[in-house]
């Protein structure tokens, strides 16, 4: 499961830090009780104003995306337990998003995220998945801002 965490106002976002959870045990509450305490950890690191998730999507193997369901259920409600916001995003919004095509492979979001947050080295594929979806989420949230701001209402700065 990766993780990415950025700091973006909508139009610049710089990288805070990303990475990849090593989910180990033998049984699936185990795994999910690890979730659980290492997103929960993450989120007291670094205080982060939201979090964003992305949607499960069924592609061929059911019990893949049971599971995956299982496991996200437990990264939100490291979030929801902490009282943050959050944002799901579908697999081709992200990839629409950041590389603007919702069909783009992995190889193409992993370089997108190295470009557009300027890092010096590609992030491993769950990470960049990760930071992609920050990115998605800080384009969706700037555009709500910019709504809002048109309406009277403020945006701010998101992290």
């Amino acid at each position: 499961m990766g993780y990415g965490l950025i700091d973006s106002d909508g139009r610049k976002a710089d990288y805070i830090a990303s990475g990849c959870l090593k989910v180990t045990g033998s049984s699936l509450p185990d795994k999910l009780g690890l979730i659980f305490r290492e997103i929960t950890e993450l989120l007291d690191a670094y205080r982060p104003g939201q979090i964003a998730i992305e949607n499960v999507f069924m592609h061929r193997n059911a019990d893949s995306a049971l599971k995956l369901g299982q496991a996200r259920g437990a990264a939100i409600c490291a979030a929801v337990n902490l009282a943050l916001p959050v944002a799901e995003y579908a697999p081709r919004e992200v990839k629409l998003a950041v590389v603007g095509k919702g069909g783009a492979d992995k190889a193409q979001v992993q370089h997108m995220v190295r470009v557009l947050l300027n890092l010096k080295e590609t992030p491993q594929a769950d990470a960049a998945d990760a930071l992609a979806i920050a990115l998605c989420h800080s384009y969706q949230q700037e555009a709500l801002d910019r709504v809002a701001s048109a309406s009277g209402m403020s945006g701010g700065r998101l992290r």
